[in-house]
């Protein structure tokens, strides 16, 4: 199995920054592609990046491009979301998602191809 721990979600005024993190343990071979959803209050759980493993561009939701930044450091199994610019809609439940199933940052952007999530990381934007 995969566990995922994300951290670093808070509270931020618009036009901040945060960096969310998350730590992946356990069968860290399962984790080929990695990304982060969200979910607001009253919505549904929306894909915002994923990135692969090996070299290859990251994919993100257009309503974040130019505002966000997925990474990862394969050495640590820790894989980072880089959030500026940061509006009141931003604010949600931010997860950790895993894929042994697809080999593309795009084919996470499809929640049944998640095979692992973390316990989600609260960011709340005011304005």
């Amino acid at each position: 199995q995969v566990q995922l721990v994300e951290s670093g979600g808070g509270l931020v005024q618009a036009g901040g920054s945060l960096r969310l993190s998350c730590a992946a343990s356990g069968r860290t071979d399962r984790t080929y592609v990695m990304g982060w959803f969200r979910q607001a209050p009253g919505k549904e759980r929306e894909f915002v990046a994923g990135i692969v493993r090996s070299v290859g561009s990251p994919y993100y939701a257009d309503s974040v491009k130019g505002r966000i930044t997925i990474s990862r450091d394969n050495a640590k199994n820790t894989m980072y979301l880089q959030m500026n610019s940061l509006k009141p809609e931003d604010t949600a439940v931010y997860y950790c998602a895993a894929s042994a199933s697809v080999g593309t940052a795009q084919g996470l952007g499809v929640m049944a191809n998640v095979d692992y999530w973390g316990q989600g990381t609260q960011v709340t934007v005011s304005s």
